[in-house]
């Protein structure tokens, strides 16, 4: 299911190292991870109704400049992308994590080419600012800030 997910062209734009079974299966070990560690990560995105695997979304930590933040994922298989699922669930994702997390900041990392991601991003958050990640990749920082508290 995970492979499925990552396996049509514009997943794999983004996300080339997805590309065999091995790495789905790392993939998925950060994800229980990062659960045994932190007590939260990447949600499973299911039909209610049929059961169907559509995708993930949650929140986990990644580094910007040095710095930990929460960060917002989500990933959809191809067949159930533009329908509003993934805004639904980042949404969702945000609020829990400033509810039930208590953070105070909840960011997207977005590759400047995701023009799908941008669109979602821009709806859900600000653009705040461009960094160069882990990779020495250029990426565009996005964040929504807990203001009530």
């Amino acid at each position: 299911m995970v492979f499925d997910m990552f396996s049509d062209p514009e997943a794999r734009l983004f996300y080339p190292q997805m590309d065999n079974s091995q790495n789905c299966r790392r993939w998925i070990q950060w994800n229980q991870d990062n659960y045994a560690t932190h007590g939260f990560g990447l949600w499973v995105i299911e039909d209610l109704d049929s059961g169907d695997f559509l995708g993930d979304c949650g929140l986990t930590y990644q580094d910007v400049d040095g710095h930990r933040l929460m960060e917002l994922g989500y990933h959809l298989r191809v067949t159930y992308r533009g329908d509003g699922l993934a805004t639904e669930a980042a949404r969702t994702a945000i609020d829990f994590g400033f509810e039930h997390l208590g953070s105070h900041l909840v960011c997207s990392i977005v590759h400047p080419a995701n023009q799908a991601s941008i669109r979602l991003a821009k709806r859900i958050h600000t653009l705040n600012r461009t960094f160069v990640d882990a990779t020495g990749e250029q990426r565009l920082l996005f964040w929504s800030e807990n203001d009530s508290g």
